[in-house]
């Protein structure tokens, strides 16, 4: 062990000698002892061994030593003689301890409640137990001044003590603590690390997320200002940098990032940052004279500090110096690293070269520094501060803990080792520590649109969980999520790093299970839909990233609890918690299936649930939906007349297949022809008690015309109808014809008027022949308000039930429905036309303008004249490249399907809307729209051969 800077109080552990010591000193009290561990607190030292005993040496001015003997040397602390300690810290002048069972000791000033036994003493000379902690299991503590942290393994985070500057982060105007506090916070984020300054405090998660909080007052936090802050704060810079460790002095921090990066900031005034100056800074800087060294350990003393470059071996110091603690040799502060005198590292201590010796740890605190070495060459020193000390953080639920805790539960069956195992089971900063996705770091890379977890692994661990010979574990595990993890889950995660538990829970396996839908996998689904804005978009994007599979396997998954839910779940819950469970299952399908427009995982329809229509009478149900949309209140049946939930199913279209959407249709249209039909026979009745029947009116919307003059006819009849009237049940009679019209005359109407509509002589469509497919022509002579006639004959016949003849692609329906027509709609179109889009889309090469000579301009004939249309402002003159083709083509396609014909399409959805608009519209898909208006053309023709009959001479029963 070597030890220089401030002797003044004896924390050097040298004996008498009081003078600073300006180069590093070798002390031999723990030669040959396995000294594994030295902290320095303000003017004292603690040492811990190998074997657990712990030495202290220093001030004792507050008991800070735990023994009462001269602390010139380093005494042995005999109060912690029945304890095997593993870890140790220290603060200003007080002591920490704990032990291999996690339990935490402490000693020395505790006038601001810094020692969390719950008293203000000035002095506490022998250590005592923190007994606050005694139910959790501390895996690292942390002293600042006057303050402490402690995590647990479970990823609890407690804080104690002083507080005038929000360094306890239990928000604005929390007095000083006397007891450990949970801070609540920074729940669920997996930490890796906690340290503390002078009255500032940190935490750093296991994939890089840094969280600073307490005083701010020269940048020390790294914010960009000098406010306090009161509750942990992301510090955003540091996010892409993969930070793996932070040190903390008494207004200045350093954190180090994996690849041996080192960062500073906060005060400067005596250099410790290290940029030449004695500058404050308040954004986190990179060390540049250290940028081509790799840096593996990094320390910081109350106003310097010590870096470690394993490549070479040598300890660079930078800061004050007053006390010699950067050990240069000197007096001067260095505001540069500086290397550090230790002659030893070329092999040579106290004259002899004989042996090899190797750095293996630096530490510093007040204004002394330490520095341990080996000479031992088979050693796996230097220690490197970037790798996690497993034993020291937050324990990762694996294979190997899974096997553990299971041999553990066959050894023991105290129901110690069962609780243990349930408090890591419940801890969602231990499942959210799992399963990260270490292939090229990518877990450091977490964000809201990257999980950072290996979903793959979380599979094949859950696949091992349910197998027989884990059926116990599985069993608590259960248990753990139904009572503890899931309703404990917040509405705001504090960090998307917190949020990777949702994507781990939706991969358990008994959530599958019919038997847990009711205590796991709908409460899971509630959890999900309590989340806050922000987060609920994390989420959403994190599965528009996930396999096909996965995504596929949730949306199964609760379709199968709607069709569990209406087959016999009113039998296993109260009404109001059926209504609730059976809500929440509904909006998380809702939710992932406006995930799924985006990311495209499965097909719109394969969120479609066939059983409904046999469960749900969709009828009455679009009824009941209709009227609360209308605020119209209805009296239900009693529960024992009904079995129909009173969620209404029609709220929730993308789970209602075309057959059931055509109910609704249907019954929304015999709804509003009734509606219409009674305000019209009110009307009448009104105009007889007024005796003023020439003002009656006519129930049904009835059209006079002459077969000759078709087209005329109905557009005169149509004009002459208000709005209104267009909701009223229609009735065709042809002129000098006494046919009644029971559905027949009105088919045979659509299929004559839209025959002469669409014949060519009138120019208002475009043939393409090679689709056989119509679109608008933009260069017709026609009046506007015949595409409006068509608009309105389209929207009657599906009004009416009636299946016309057009021939328009799916286009037409996507832009009825507000969706946006894309490249595959022109392939419909104009294959051969899409198809050159295509090529140029996926022309590899960089010579596209050469290549292909277009501009964002088309020539189009007009009655033998060629015209230029230009597709954006300027067009003519822009070349189409390798950079921009895909704007060429939005433009392409914007202009066929929109500008080409706007006024002519306009014209024809405000006729179509004028009928069937509203709200019924938005329920249908384009090609369910599409199916409604033209009949479906897609048969299974083997299964019509199987089941249909031949009808020959009045005998039948004839198989095909």
């Amino acid at each position: 062990m070597l030890c220089w800077g401030k002797a003044k109080d004896g924390q050097l552990g040298i004996g008498v000698e009081r003078d600073p010591m300006f180069e590093p000193r070798n002390c031999n009290v723990f030669t040959g002892r396995g000294l594994k561990e030295i902290v320095c607190g303000g003017q004292h030292s603690v040492f811990l061994l190998h074997d657990g005993s712990v030495y202290t040496c220093g001030s004792n001015s507050c008991g800070q030593l735990g023994h009462n003997k001269p602390g010139i040397t380093p005494e042995f602390v005999g109060a912690l003689d029945t304890q095997k300690i593993t870890l140790v810290s220290c603060g200003q002048a007080h002591s920490l301890a704990v032990n291999e069972q996690g339990q935490v000791f402490a000693w020395g000033a505790g006038e601001e409640g810094q020692l969390g036994l719950g008293t203000t003493e000035t002095a506490v000379r022998i250590p005592r137990l923190i007994k606050r902690l005694c139910d959790h299991r501390i895996a690292q503590v942390m002293c600042g001044n006057q303050h402490c942290i402690a995590l647990s393994k479970d990823g609890q985070l407690f804080t104690w003590g002083q507080n005038t500057s929000g360094q306890l982060g239990l928000g604005k105007g929390e007095p000083s603590k006397l007891f450990p506090q949970p801070l609540k916070s920074l729940a669920g984020i997996p930490l890796a690390k906690i340290t503390a300054g002078g009255d500032h405090s940190f935490a750093l998660s296991l994939s890089g997320a840094v969280f600073g909080w307490g005083k701010n007052k020269a940048g020390q936090l790294g914010l960009n200002d000098i406010q306090d802050r009161a509750v942990p704060c992301h510090i955003k810079f540091l996010r892409s940098q993969k930070v793996v460790h932070i040190s903390c002095g008494e207004e200045h921090t350093a954190a180090l990032t994996k690849d041996g990066g080192l960062f500073t900031f906060g005060d400067g005034s005596w250099g410790q940052l290290g940029h030449g100056s004695t500058a404050n800074e308040l954004l986190p800087r990179r060390v540049l004279e250290l940028m081509g060294t790799e840096v593996s350990q990094i320390t910081c003393g109350r106003h310097h500090t010590l870096a470690f470059a394993p490549s070479s071996g040598g300890v660079y110091a930078f800061g004050c110096n007053s006390h010699g603690q950067l050990g240069t040799g000197v007096l001067s502060a260095d505001k540069s690293p500086y290397p550090l005198k230790t002659s030893f590292l070329s092999g040579s201590i106290h004259g002899t070269d004989s042996k090899k010796y190797s750095v293996t740890k630096i530490t510093c605190g007040g204004d002394h520094s330490f520095l341990l070495y080996s000479n031992d060459q088979n050693s796996e020193y230097p220690e490197d501060f970037r790798v996690i000390n497993i034993s020291n953080a937050i324990s990762p639920i694996n294979y190997e803990r899974l096997n553990s805790w299971r041999l553990k539960m066959m050894c023991n069956k105290d129901s110690g080792v069962t609780n243990d195992i349930n408090i890591q089971l419940s801890s969602t900063a231990c499942w959210n520590a799992s399963f990260l996705d270490q292939s090229d770091d990518a877990h450091f890379s977490t964000n809201p649109k990257i999980p950072g977890i290996d979903l793959n692994s979380v599979r094949m661990f859950f696949a091992t969980l349910s197998t027989p010979a884990f059926s116990a574990l599985l069993e608590q595990a259960t248990k753990s999520f139904e009572s503890v993890l899931i309703p404990q889950l917040p509405r705001s995660p504090p960090d998307v790093e917190a949020m990777r538990i949702y994507l781990i829970l939706s991969e358990y396996p008994a959530l599958q299970d019919s038997k847990n839908y009711i205590r796991l996998t709908i409460p899971l689904a509630m959890a999900i839909l309590r989340l806050d804005a922000n987060p609920s978009k994390v989420l959403d994007n994190w599965w528009c990233f996930v396999d096909d599979s996965v995504f596929t396997r949730m949306v199964d998954m609760y379709k199968s609890i709607v069709v569990f839910l209406l087959r016999g779940g009113k039998t296993l819950l109260v009404p109001v918690s059926y209504e609730n469970h059976f809500v929440a299952t509904l909006r998380l399908l809702e939710k992932l299936h406006k995930v799924n427009l985006k990311a495209q995982h499965v097909e719109y329809n394969h969120f479609y649930i066939p059983d409904i229509t046999s469960m749900v009478d969709i009828q009455e149900d679009y009824l009941k939906w209709f009227l609360s949309k209308a605020q119209i209140k209805v009296e239900s049946p009693s529960p024992s007349q009904t079995d129909f939930p009173s969620v209404n199913l029609c709220a929730y279209p993308f789970l209602l297949n075309a057959q059931a959407k055509t109910t609704m249709l249907q019954t929304d249209a015999e709804l509003q022809m009734q509606m219409a039909v009674s305000g019209a026979n009110l009307h009448n009745v009104f105009m007889l008690l007024t005796l003023e029947p020439q003002l009656a009116r006519n129930p049904y919307l009835v059209l006079h015309v002459r077969r000759n003059h078709l087209v005329s006819d109905t557009l005169r009849e149509l004009t002459s109808y208000s709005d209104v009237d267009l909701k009223k049940p229609l009735k065709v009679i042809f002129d000098g014809e006494e046919a009644v019209d029971a559905g027949g005359v009105t088919k045979e109407f659509f299929l004559l008027l839209l025959k002469e509509l669409m014949d060519p002589v009138y120019g208002m469509f475009t043939f393409h022949t090679e689709s056989n497919l119509l679109w608008f022509s933009d260069k017709c002579f026609v009046e506007q308000k015949w595409f409006h006639l068509i608009g309105i004959i389209c929207g009657l016949a599906i009004y009416n039930s009636t299946v016309v003849d057009l021939h328009f692609p799916l286009a037409l329906y996507k832009k009825l429905l507000d969706v946006s027509p894309t490249l595959e709609d022109l392939k419909e179109l104009s294959p051969t036309e899409a198809r050159s889009l295509q090529q140029l889309m996926d022309y590899d090469r960089e010579d596209v303008e050469e290549a292909f000579l277009l501009t964002f301009a088309i020539t189009r004939e007009n009655y033998g004249i060629t015209e230029v249309k230009e597709l954006v402002p300027g067009g003519e003159s822009i070349g189409v490249d390798k950079n921009n083709r895909k704007e060429f083509v939005e433009a392409y396609l914007r202009y066929i399907f929109r500008d080409s014909a706007s006024e002519q399409y306009t014209a024809f959805s405000t006729g179509f809307l004028k009928v069937c608009g509203g709200e019924i519209l938005s329920l249908f898909q384009p090609c369910e729209l599409m199916a409604m208006v033209v009949g479906n053309s897609n048969y299974n023709w083997e299964v019509m051969e199987k089941v249909c009959v031949w009808v020959r001479y009045g005998v039948t029963n004839i198989p095909c």
